[in-house]
Parts: structure tokens; C-alpha cells; sequence
């Protein structure tokens, strides 16, 4: 078009096209030599053109201008119908290029907004997913070690209910000492868990709680729930001569024995110590009854360990108690043990009992 405009100026035609093609040229995406090529074409073909046609014009009569005014109405006559246009198509085509840039960076930002948003949802996901495998693991531990001694007592009460009643009572009492006990550690964990639900909400008082929730709060209240119920009412080593007397009251023959110099260590480590022998204790109560089992307990300088060994147990009586298992124990324990950054290893020994063994960072 502009080179249509240049060719049919000499016909003094085409004002009107030049005017549109040099907005329509600048306005382009074409790259700036050919804009400026093309507009300096369009400037020299019109200067030409007006110089002649002025000349011309004064020579006839029909300008009354001087000579000398020639050459500056020829130059504002071809800036005057070059330069608006070009500066107009120029202002045009950078306002619609930054338009689209800007709906570009607008475009980029929703998509990396959606996807932080399906990041959080995963993280969120993740944090509770391991908050509900603590729970299982956390309530397994619990629960399975108190109803485990109760179920032996109850069946050592209904093995001697009629032959020596004296007894009979005892191993009631302690049935019902290890139900109150159980039911206690029951109600702190609840109390745990009813307490990590009290995170701060964005969502007003009604819907949901995963509407109320933010997802960013839901890792909060997970790490929260989880540090109140290591350092809130969490079982330590001092309390392993009492663990290992219930299973010696419920008949099981344990022997304990602790080497070096004990000292205090972080809840956790102290806490899964402890997890460890009382989950072993309750396996050997499942799959070992009246078995010969040696807890031992090693306070070293750098790292504790414990081990659970259990001899060959005796073949099984009337009064055995069949106690069932879920698979889950030895698989908490190590998870127990590996978050703690400690070594677990379990599996029969060669005497045909079985042996657990743990050893966690002394991390005082």
C-alpha cells in the first residue's frame, strides 16, 4: 500500500492511502529497518513531488510565495503527511504489544497460581496423610500393649478362676488397672488430637473443616499435634522397670538389664526407646507366650540402644490366651526408629526365638 502511495504521487492522488498505509505500516510487526525504509521513501517521493509541484505552481501565477519559500513548504508538506502517521501507527503498535505482553505475564501468573495451589493441596495431602500414620502407629502402640496384658490376665483368670481364687481377684485387679490405664492414654490422645483441630481458620464459622482449614495450617497442626504428644505426658526410660513388671505380673519371665551411665535424652528418643520395648514386649506376649525374654538397655556415648531377645516359647496350653496380630508392629517400630535417623533391625534367632533390635542418636 505505501508503495502504491509513493508510486501515484506524482498524480498528486493517494493522499488519503499514504496517510493509511504509513499508520497501518508503523503499527505493524514488521521489523523497524523496512518501517523506516518504507517512511523515508514515502518522505523523499512527497518532498520531490511538492518542490516541483510548488515550483511549477509559482511560475504559473498561482502561488504569489517567494522563491526561498519553496524548500520549507516542501519539507513541511512531507513531514506534515509522513511523521504524524508513523508516530500514531508507532504508539499504536507498542500500546497493543505491551497489551498482549502484559495479558502473557497475566496468562503465566494464573497457571503458576494453579499450580503453587496444586502443590499446596499435595503438601497438604502429604502432611496429613503422615499425621494419620502417626495416629495408627501412635494409638497401635497405646493401645495394643494394655489390651494385650489384659487379654493374658484374663485368660490366666479363667485358667485358675476355680483352682485358686485368691489369684483369680488378683488377676482381675489387674485387668481392671490395665483397662483404667488404657483408657487414660486414650483420652490424651484424644485430647491431642482435639487440641491440634483449634488452628487458625480463614474460612468464617460455617462450612467444612477442609473449607474453614487453609491448606498451609493442616502441616502446622500436624507438626503441632505431633510435638504435644511427644512432650506432653510421653512415656520416657525411667518408666521401663514398670512396663517390664506388668509383663513379668502377667507371667511372661523378663529379665532387665542396663549397661552405662544413664542420663537424660530428647522426648522423642526417649519416646521411641521405650515404644520399641513395649511393642516387643507385646509381641512376645502374641507369638511367645511364657517365653524367657531379656530386655536389655545400653547407654552409650554417642547413641542408646535396647534389644529384645525371646527364647524358643513352650508349646501352648489350655489357658493360652491366641492372641491376634495385625503385621503393624514391627513395621511402626522401624518407622519409629528411621525418622529418628537410628538403625532397626528384627528377625528369629538361630535358637528359634526372636530378636529386636534398635539403636537411636543420643541426641541429649
Amino acid at each position: 500500500m505505501v508503495l502504491i502511495s509513493i508510486a501515484i504521487t506524482p498524480a498528486q492522488m493517494g493522499i488519503f492511502l499514504t496517510v493509511v498505509g504509513l499508520y497501518t505500516l508503523a503499527a505493524s510487526e514488521l521489523p523497524r529497518r523496512i518501517i523506516g525504509s518504507l517512511a523515508g521513501m514515502s518522505l523523499l517521493g512527497t518532498l520531490i513531488v511538492t518542490l516541483v509541484r510548488t515550483r511549477q505552481d509559482m511560475e504559473s501565477g498561482e502561488l504569489g510565495f517567494a522563491e526561498g519559500f519553496i524548500p520549507f513548504i516542501a519539507i513541511t508538506t512531507s513531514i506534515g503527511l509522513t511523521a504524524p502517521p508513523i508516530l500514531l501507527g508507532l504508539y499504536v503498535g507498542a500500546r497493543r504489544r505491551l497489551m498482549e505482553s502484559l495479558r502473557e505475564r497475566a496468562d503465566s501468573l494464573e497457571r503458576e497460581l494453579q499450580l503453587l495451589a496444586e502443590r499446596a493441596e499435595e503438601r497438604a495431602e502429604w502432611a496429613r496423610n503422615e499425621e494419620r500414620t502417626r495416629i495408627a502407629r501412635e494409638m497401635h502402640d497405646v493401645v495394643a500393649h494394655r489390651v494385650s496384658l489384659m487379654v493374658v490376665h484374663a485368660a490366666a483368670l479363667q485358667a485358675v478362676a476355680r483352682k485358686d481364687p485368691e489369684k483369680a481377684v488378683k488377676n482381675a485387679a489387674l485387668v481392671g488397672d490395665m483397662g483404667r490405664q488404657a483408657l487414660t492414654e486414650l483420652r490424651e490422645m484424644l485430647g491431642v488430637l482435639r487440641a491440634g483441630e483449634s488452628v487458625p481458620a480463614a474460612g468464617g464459622r460455617h462450612g467444612s473443616v477442609s473449607d474453614a482449614v487453609p491448606l498451609a495450617a493442616v502441616g502446622f497442626a500436624a507438626a503441632a499435634a505431633a510435638s504435644r504428644a511427644v512432650d506432653e505426658d510421653g512415656p520416657c526410660l525411667e518408666e521401663l522397670e514398670e512396663l517390664v513388671g506388668q509383663s513379668r505380673a502377667a507371667g511372661m519371665a523378663v529379665d532387665l538389664s542396663v549397661e552405662g551411665e544413664s542420663r537424660a535424652y530428647a522426648a522423642d528418643v526417649e519416646q521411641t526407646a521405650y515404644r520399641v520395648v513395649q511393642e516387643a514386649l507385646t509381641n512376645v506376649h502374641k507369638h511367645a507366650a511364657g517365653a524367657k525374654t531379656y530386655v536389655r538397655l545400653a547407654h552409650r556415648g554417642a547413641e542408646i540402644a535396647m534389644q529384645v531377645e525371646n527364647e524358643p516359647p513352650p508349646e501352648a496350653g489350655p489357658g493360652d490366651a491366641r492372641l491376634p496380630s495385625g503385621g503393624n508392629g514391627l513395621v511402626g517400630m522401624k518407622e519409629r526408629v528411621t525418622a529418628l535417623g537410628g538403625v532397626f533391625v528384627s528377625g528369629p534367632t538361630d535358637a528359634g526365638g526372636f530378636r529386636v533390635s534398635a539403636v537411636l542418636p543420643a541426641v541429649a
